[in-house]
């Protein structure tokens, strides 16, 4: 059975990524970390597999984009983005929905793998479950967008999603809420982490108390949102202010609040994170507004260079993004 870079990596004690890049002679890597790899590539007699190494050079001039859903206003902006800068370069862009499913993702990479794509622009499912080490091992660049990856040392465009955060629970505050509930995404998604970290960050500095029975997670879908929502207004004490951490959990809270006829601003102060542009729907909400499109084309970018072979350390390009304030939390629009 043929050596692979995983077991010069489990021999040295190192990454995979690291023997990467002793193989590529990086400068960065510390030289007894460079010592051990060579070591144990000598004994165990391992050859880099040329052909994978010069895949970029020779793969089809097509990017993967593994989103999460195209239906979220969010990443179709996204996409856009993407495909807009790979055009320029006459590179194509096949696009698949992980719908926030490790096992669907894992799927679509082993396909960008097998189609030798040129590079993959990946919001992972997972900050620390996801996993591209059978792109990386190909030598096929990956750009992480939205989320991190916490394993792998790659490029990354996200947003400063904790300073977003906070803005939007301080204007909640300011606006008059002093019990403020938030719902939260998945534990294991940097996103929801930064924002929770944010919603929390508001309080403190209020003076408020950061009660647990006001933050609830959901999943970043609509069901988790309506559920979420009905949890809280199931509470003996209702929040009279409600930051939702998604465009999708919003919908769900939306339709609980309509079932419950609480209204907003006039019973609850509402404000949520991402556009909810879609046809035909665009409540007035106040809301973060993320760069979308600016995320996708600067991903695509960094993925462009990476592709034509330039050497760089990884990049993490934070994005700011933007408070829309409308009449969700507008106290004085209230006739």
């Amino acid at each position: 059975m043929a050596v692979t870079i995983r077991d010069v990596a489990a021999l040295a004690g190192v990454s995979p990524a690291t023997v990467s890049r002793v193989l590529n002679a990086d400068p960065r890597v510390a030289a007894d970390l460079g010592e051990r790899v060579r070591d144990a590539v000598a004994k165990l007699g391992y050859r880099p597999n040329s052909a994978a190494r010069s895949l970029r050079t020779r793969a089809t001039k097509v990017l993967g984009l593994i989103i999460a859903d195209i239906q979220n206003p969010f990443f179709t902006a996204l996409a856009r983005g993407v495909e807009d800068a790979a055009n320029e370069r006459d590179y194509s862009v096949v696009l698949a929905n992980s719908d926030e499913s490790l096992d669907k993702e894992q799927r679509y990479l082993e396909v960008a793998a097998a189609e030798r794509m040129a590079g993959v622009v990946l919001a992972p499912s997972s900050t620390s479950a996801s996993r591209i080490d059978i792109l990386t091992e190909r030598g096929i660049p990956v750009v992480a967008i939205d989320r991190r990856l916490r394993w792998a040392e790659i490029d990354s465009v996200t947003v400063n999603n904790q300073k977003a955060a906070k803005e939007v629970v301080d204007h909640l505050i300011a606006a008059g809420a002093r019990r403020v509930a938030m719902i939260t995404g998945p534990s294991d998604a940097s996103t929801a982490t930064s924002r929770l970290a944010g919603y929390r960050a508001a309080l403190r500095e209020a003076g408020l108390p950061l009660d647990p029975a006001l933050q609830v997670r959901g999943d970043y879908r609509a069901d988790s949102g309506r559920a979420a929502t009905q949890a809280l207004l199931d509470l003996p004490e209702r929040p009279d202010g409600l930051f939702v951490a998604n465009n999708l959990m919003m919908v769900g809270a939306l339709d609980a609040l309509a079932r419950a006829r609480v209204r907003f601003p006039e019973d609850v102060l509402l404000a949520g994170f991402d556009e909810m542009s879609w046809a035909g729907f665009a409540p007035p909400i106040t809301l973060v507004e993320q760069p979308s499109y600016d995320i996708g084309r600067r991903a695509a970018e960094l993925l462009l260079r990476r592709i034509a072979g330039e050497q760089f350390p990884p990049q993490r390009i934070v994005l700011s993004a933007r408070l829309r304030i409308r009449s969700s939390t507008d106290h004085t629009a209230v006739a």
